[in-house]
This record gives C-alpha cells, structure tokens and sequence, in this order.
C-alpha cells in the first residue's frame, strides 16, 4: 500500500504494532534507542493478565483480543507462547474472581485439606489439580494454606512444619498465555523482518517532528519515553526488578501475590522469573537488597533452598494516571500521530489487542 508508517519504539508494543502494519502490506520502520531484549520488555515477566493498567472498562477489551491472539500464537512453539496455570493469592481476606475471568475457566483454589486434623494446611506441588492422598479431601475455600512445589514425600529444607506461618489466605487459577521474553521478542523481530519491515536502532527522537517527513503516519509507542516525546506528565515510571534464576523442575504453574510484598515466581522453558517490585522511580540499576529480598521471599513461598542468581533485569512500566493512551492526534506539521502508551505492568497483555485498535484508528483516518 502507498503508505510510510513510522513506530518509535521497539518494545512489545512497537514490534506487535510493526508486524500488524507490515503484515497489511504497510511500509513500515520502527525506529528506537533499544530493541527488543534490551528493552522494558525485555525485563518482564510476561505473563497474560491485566496487571496495573487502568481503566478496566477499557483495558479488558484490548487484553481479551490479546488473549485469543496468543491462544493462536500457543500452537508455534517457536513463538516462546506457552499456555500456562498462573494462581494469584491474597495473603489476607478473600479474593474476588474478576469478571472477566469467570468465561476464561477461573476458578477459586481450594485452601485447606481435612485428613483429620483441624486446621491442617494444604501443600501445592505445582501440578495443577488439587491433591487428594489417603482419606484427604477439600475441604473449604477458607484461609490457610502454604504453596510448595516439592513432592510431599520428600522432606522440604525448612518447610512443611507446624512452626511455618501460612502463605496466603485464597486464591484462584486461570490459564493464560505465557510469553518467554528470550523468545518472543526475538520472535515478534523476525516476523517484522519477514514481512519487510525494517529496524533502526540506536535513533532517538527529541519530539515526534523529527521523524522523516516521508513518513505518512507516526506511531507512538514510546513508552515510558514518552513523558518527555510528547511532554505527558501522567505518566509514571513504575519500577520492576527481578532475578532470573534457574529452572525449578517440580514448578509448573506461576504463583503471584499482587498483595505487599509483591512477588511472583514464572516458570520459563529454561529458567524461572522471580519478582518483584512496583514502585515509582527511574532508577534502572540492579540493587542487590531488593534481589535478596525477592529470593528470600519467593524461596520461603515456594519452600526452596536460596537458588543461583543467573542475572538481575530492572525495567520502568510505563503507568499513566489517566489510563492508557490510544488516540488519534495531529503533529505540527499536519501529519497523523496514533498514540500507544500507559500500558502500565500489561504491555504483553494488551499488546495485540492494541495494534489491532491502532490499525483501526488509522485505516478510519486515510
């Protein structure tokens, strides 16, 4: 098509935005500082759910596309798109299934196990039915129960006593979409590639005018960048570190708790994400109280010895107080510019469902 499309930014959102564009026969270029694994994507945990976006009316539209989209991309192991049992928990009170949930087969997870002794805790080892051993059976929804990925047979290193404090208070389970970064993002670049799209790195605009004129339309998918491309003040660099660690075998559903301290753990196909943090700063350097603090608390969640640390990532989640930014605008120089940011902690999540909406915006504007 007679058209030049232009996408600052090479995250998720970027990439998922080229391919989408490329793939209509667009000529299309994304221009960013980073690519890919360098980005804040790059540092994610990548798995699919509506995590610190707003609003909610908005968001889970474009995260239910998503979600088929990535059902799809399921079927291509190489796309590094797995289906996978993700359990959040609540360490007080109950938890509430969203909505949205409910059609998707949410269900609570049962939180206590009666083998005649009251009160007794349930242990998880990571498969995703519950256990039932002996004359063990549910028995309720209520509070009380650890999270262990062991088998129960084996005695666990310092857990599973009667001193140990209970988890998490109630929980429920979903299968979503899992993302490895280490393959999807080089995945989503060579698929740009294949449809003729082309990358150009280490290019940094100052406004979003500097971008060549002969580009008809320009994408914003800048990011945290854009607090200072387009001069948004809503936007706020949400801060996330984690510790990629080894594999745990026994370990095959990810385990989140949004409640403080956050903390999740994700199984990958070759290594495991545990995290994390969610504050406000810029700071992009590894800090090493933060790592210890985040193996000590998943190793104590899921009852494991302090694992080998393979590396420590730290990205800004892109958050914006008035909720994402998807919307048709006009460039000093008259030209089309479609924003896509304030993803907050879903850019993976929202991602295609976006780059759909951003090609809508644009076809209903040519």
């Amino acid at each position: 098509m007679d058209r030049n499309v232009a996408i600052i930014g090479a995250g998720v959102s970027g990439l998922t935005c080229g391919i989408v564009f490329a793939e209509h026969g667009y000529r299309t270029a994304i221009f960013a500082k980073e690519t890919g694994r360098q980005t804040t994507s790059g540092a994610a945990a990548a798995i699919w759910f509506p995590y610190h976006v707003e609003p909610a009316e908005r968001v889970i539209p474009l995260a239910l596309d998503s979600y088929q989209m990535l059902l799809d991309l399921a079927r291509f192991p190489e796309s590094g798109v797995s289906i996978i049992e993700s359990r959040q928990f609540l360490r007080t009170g109950e938890i509430e299934i969203p909505d949205w949930a409910i059609p998707l087969g949410a269900s609570a997870i049962p939180s206590e196990v009666e083998n005649g002794a009251a009160g007794g805790a349930a242990t998880w080892t990571g498969r995703p039915e519950a256990e039932r051993m002996g004359s063990e059976r549910i028995k309720s929804r209520r509070a009380g129960f650890n999270v262990s990925p062991r088998d129960p047979s084996t005695p666990p290193a310092r857990a599973g006593s009667a001193h140990d404090e209970h988890c998490f208070a109630s929980g429920f389970s979903l299968r979503v979409p899992l993302m490895d970064t280490t393959i999807y993002l080089d995945y989503l670049t060579a698929r740009f590639g294949k449809a003729s799209g082309e990358i150009h790195a280490n290019v940094r605009f100052k406004k979003l005018e500097d971008v060549d004129a002969k580009f008809d339309l320009v994408i914003d998918c800048a990011g945290i960048g854009a607090r200072e491309l387009v001069n948004d003040p809503d936007l706020e660099p949400h801060r996330g570190q984690v510790a990629i660690v080894p594999k745990i075998e026994s370990l095959s559903a990810a385990i989140v708790c949004d409640e403080a301290p956050l903390m999740y753990a994700i199984p990958r196909a070759n290594d495991c994400v545990f995290g994390g943090t969610n504050e406000i700063s810029d700071n992009l350097m590894a800090d090493r109280e933060t790592t210890s603090r985040i193996l000590a608390e998943c190793g104590r969640v899921l009852n494991i010895d302090k694992p080998t640390v393979f590396a420590e990532r730290v990205g800004l989640r892109p958050f914006r107080r008035s909720g994402i930014r998807l919307e048709r605008d006009r460039l000093r120089d008259g030209r089309t510019v479609i924003h896509n940011y304030g993803h907050g902690g879903a850019g993976f999540t929202l991602s295609w469902g976006c780059a759909r909406e951003v090609l809508e915006v644009a076809v209903s504007s040519w």
